[in-house]
């Protein structure tokens, strides 16, 4: 069957290829984005979203690796879902936070002015690692993962990205 997409890829036939390949593969696919982001729903708008982002660079280079395409594709856009959603569930509106008195609001508030200025006075990837480690909370892996660097790199940029946030923070002082 492979082979019928590959030519009609060949032919230049984007939308028919495409849809050949919807037809075959999509309960397929629909099944492992299912078991990645457990949410049917979800798991379909991965998948329509792959197959979107397929038709728009068609052709690929590799016609024989397609299906291997998409379903790489699948599990990248079901990692997408799931770190959009844990960021959804950390999210704590301004107005349900504790009744603090102004004046340690004020305090607090300060105080992560401070720590924001020292962040963005960082180089880049310093302040990215930091980022997803103490605001999201992830683990080294799943940083390198992200940010396309090795866990030991993720943990080495992590500890000096401290080391200059700690300097950039007594200075402010």
């Amino acid at each position: 069957m492979t082979n019928h997409i590959v030519a009609l890829a060949q032919s230049e036939e984007a939308p028919a290829a495409i849809s050949e390949l919807y037809r075959q593969h999509r309960v397929g696919l629909i099944r492992l984005a299912v078991l990645m982001v457990d949410d049917p729903e979800s798991a379909e708008d991965v998948v329509q979203e792959v197959f979107t982002e397929l038709y728009r660079t068609w052709p690929l280079t590799d016609g024989d690796k397609v299906v291997s395409y998409l379903r790489t594709a699948v599990l990248n856009r079901s990692r997408s879902v799931l770190r959009r959603r844990r960021v959804a569930r950390l999210y704590v509106p301004p107005s349900s936070r504790s009744g603090d008195s102004a004046e340690s609001a004020a305090e607090v508030g300060e105080s992560r002015r401070e720590v924001q200025r020292a962040l963005q006075a960082l180089p880049i990837w310093s302040r990215e690692v930091l980022v997803l480690r103490y605001y999201l909370d992830l683990p080294y892996a799943e940083i390198g993962q992200t940010l396309g660097i090795s866990e030991s790199t993720a943990r080495a940029t992590n500890s000096r990205g401290l080391v200059a946030l700690t300097k950039k923070l007594k200075e402010a002082r």
